[in-house]
């Protein structure tokens, strides 16, 4: 279940990543480019945070 949150958010990042590469690439979508941006660290913290939490957990 792990590596199914872990592939979920890599195609995240990757999606927030060209949303902002296009958005900045054409000047009518700069609002395109500011949300993959936001969405794109967001994304990255998230996923940081739920690692960071799951560390504490005994393992089964």
């Amino acid at each position: 279940m792990v590596s199914n949150m872990w592939t979920m958010i890599v195609v995240l990042v990757i999606a927030w990543a060209v949303l902002a590469v296009v958005g900045f690439a054409f000047e009518g979508l700069l609002w395109l480019g500011v949300i993959g941006v936001i969405l794109f660290f967001g994304t990255i913290i998230f996923g940081l945070v739920r690692r960071n939490r799951g560390q504490g957990r005994p393992t089964r």
